[in-house]
């Protein structure tokens, strides 16, 4: 069973926090240089039977790309992003790092469900390895259409409700999201928000996320 060492704080923009994920790597596994990725967001919808696709945005990667960059993009009357950057290099250590960083997005998704427009000023996404393990911390900054947690711990769960009462809720977002493989290997999956259309079901289903960042101490 995966163990994890888990902190958050508060932060003047909205919130910082990190979070370890350790694994047994074997000896050739630890000897092999580390990997890692990166991207400013991606789309992946059906609205209704219509699909609404953002291929990753901006995407980085250790040794290929070490930087990437978008002036904005956007889908009418459904989401878009910023000016916004992604990095990917290593340190003076040898450890490698993705970095996801920019602002201005905005969702107009659920308006057609009557829900809110959700909006970000501002946003930064990084993960790191360690040797062993990754480590992964995030800021946002202008928050609007959603209530944000009084503490944000990884994976933490937002529901939009219905203005129905009774009815399923339009979307769960999740921030500070962490995907860790079981038994945990020491990669680190992590983005700054995931929006998931109708959980329970209804007429639109599918994510998007804003901000990536993938680390693996052992090269993958």
């Amino acid at each position: 069973m995966a163990t994890f060492n888990r902190s958050a704080r508060s932060a003047v923009a909205v919130f910082t926090g990190c979070m370890l994920a350790t694994g047994a790597l074997a000896g050739p596994a630890q000897a092999a240089a580390p990997a890692a990725s990166g991207a400013v967001g991606s789309v992946q919808l059906d609205l209704g039977g219509v699909p609404v696709t953002v291929a990753p945005l901006a995407p980085c990667e250790l040794g290929s790309t070490p930087q990437a960059s978008t002036g904005g993009t956007s889908v009418p009357d459904v989401v878009s992003y910023g000016s916004s950057t992604t990095t990917c290099g290593t340190d003076d250590a040898g450890n490698a790092f993705a970095r996801a960083e920019g602002g201005r997005f905005e969702s107009t998704v659920l308006t057609r469900f009557g829900g809110p427009t959700v909006r970000i000023r501002s946003f930064s996404l990084e993960c790191r390895t360690n040797g062993t393990g990754s480590s992964a911390s995030m800021a946002l900054g202008g928050v609007s259409g959603f209530e944000l947690p009084q503490r944000i711990e990884p994976d933490s769960k937002v529901t939009v409700p219905s203005r129905t009462p009774g009815a399923a809720p339009l979307a769960e977002l999740t921030l500070n999201e962490f995907v860790v493989p079981e038994p945990a290997d020491g990669t680190l999956t992590t983005h700054a928000l995931r929006m998931t259309l109708f959980p329970q079901g209804g007429p639109a289903s599918g994510d998007i996320v804003l901000g990536t960042a993938n680390c693996d101490p052992s090269g993958g």
